[in-house]
């Protein structure tokens, strides 16, 4: 069995019925995603990527806060992207937004929707459960065209939180297979310069978040 073919399964397993509530019980931590979406404006005409789409709430709310742009998302599980093909249709979207099942760390965007790239690709809480997640980053980078931007929002270090905080989230979020990425900003720094400009690296609410920009040159 393959890696992608294993990931597909686990991620099937975990949400097969965490899909139903997922929308419901995820807005109360997974902080900063609409702030991400706010922070995207892509230009009229723009082509806009979500990796890891989940349930396409995400890619939902961006088609309503910027009418004049498409949107794709990918997602390695077919029991999310069944969800989230309900939403689109159901929010009148799917003009508009075309999903497709996905590896993050292999894919081409030619093959699956018949584009070059895109003028954004973001990334709300995926990539802290996709075990490669180096070469995650190095994909969504690839598919950015010049001048266009990688938005990231997850979890963070928890640096200016209690202890035991972060000790009990940590627990609780392996559970689910979530590994807070904290070599993000490192990671992005090695592209700093040669593949673009790393204009914004935040760590918002005390740290439990982490939010980066990275611009293509």
């Amino acid at each position: 069995m393959s890696d992608t073919v294993a990931m597909s399964n686990l991620m099937d397993r975990i949400y097969r019925r965490q899909r139903h509530l997922y929308d419901s019980t995820r807005k109360y931590y997974l902080l900063g995603r609409d702030r991400l979406i706010e922070r995207l404006s892509p230009p009229s005409g723009g082509r806009v990527l979500e990796i890891g789409c989940g349930t396409a709430r995400n890619l939902v709310a961006a088609a309503g806060a910027y009418p004049h742009a498409a949107f794709y998302g990918i997602d390695i599980s077919a029991a999310m992207l069944e969800t989230a093909r309900a939403k689109v249709v159901r929010d009148g979207l799917s003009p508009r937004i075309r999903l497709a099942c996905a590896d993050a760390t292999r894919f081409d965007p030619a093959l699956l929707f018949g584009v070059p790239g895109f003028s954004h690709v973001f990334l709300s809480y995926s990539l802290s459960m996709i075990p490669e997640w180096h070469l995650a980053l190095g994909q969504a980078l690839a598919w950015v065209q010049p001048g266009g931007e990688l938005h990231i929002v997850d979890f963070g270090g928890q640096e200016e939180l209690p202890r035991w905080f972060r000790r009990g989230l940590r627990t609780w979020l392996a559970q689910f297979h979530v590994d807070p990425r904290d070599g993000l900003e490192a990671a992005l720094a090695t592209f700093d310069g040669s593949a673009g400009t790393l204009l914004t690296f935040e760590r918002p609410y005390r740290g439990y978040a982490q939010y980066a920009v990275f611009r293509r040159a």
